[in-house]
């Protein structure tokens, strides 16, 4: 009978990404690949494997990355009947991590996403429209600083399928996608230090998803 000791490790492991070759082998072993099953159904975004970040100029001479620790929400693809497709994210604005205590209390406050006022940032599709049998634009709207906005995410999608390696929550079958957009901060109420931030603020989600129906 395995230890509590032992399970945990494993556990530890796997959460981590480190997969010994002692405790799944035959993954251990394979190649990485993409998988390439059907993407069709109805996902629950997995926090644990998604990401949402964003890329601003700084004082003219560099690029600050940001990113956002906790985020919620699901999505249903139907590639047959892109109509279908709905996409609803929801994320912690005070959940904002620069690397930097200081500027992340900053980011908090009134001059920027005013979290106590505005604690979420949402995005909800309003329609996709494939450009290739991986890639789209999808069309939504995002509420930020309690401002709603039109915006428009090209999106990639990298693979889908059964993952048994993984314990539950983490494994099953799942798809991921990475997408991109570019939005003026001004226009969602946000323009502190024009002359120190850039205005053009570049958005990355990288998405991991659950499937819990067909």
């Amino acid at each position: 009978m395995s230890s509590p000791r032992f399970v945990t490790a494993c556990r530890a492991a796997l959460i981590s990404g480190i997969v010994s070759s002692a405790l799944i082998p035959s993954a251990h072993a394979a190649a990485y690949h993409p998988l390439t099953g059907s993407p069709a159904g109805t996902y629950r975004i997995d926090p644990a494997h998604s990401l949402a970040w964003f890329t601003i100029g700084h004082a003219g001479v560099a690029v600050v990355v940001g990113r956002f620790n906790a985020m919620s929400g699901h999505y249903t693809f139907d590639p047959k009947a892109p109509s279908r497709d709905r996409v609803a994210i929801r994320i912690n604005a005070a959940s904002i991590n620069t690397n930097f205590p200081m500027r992340d209390h900053d980011l908090r406050g009134p001059d920027f996403f005013n979290v106590r006022e505005f604690p979420a940032i949402t995005f909800r599709s309003t329609r996709y429209a494939p450009s290739g049998a991986k890639t789209g634009l999808l069309y939504g709207r995002l509420t930020l600083h309690g401002v709603t906005r039109p915006v428009v995410f090209h999106v990639r999608e990298i693979g889908a399928g059964r993952v048994a390696a993984l314990p539950k929550p983490w494994g099953g079958y799942l798809s991921g996608y990475v997408a991109t957009a570019t939005i003026r901060r001004s226009a969602f109420g946000m323009a502190a230090y024009a002359g120190m931030i850039a205005n053009r603020v570049h958005l990355h989600v990288n998405i991991e998803g659950v499937r819990t129906a067909r």
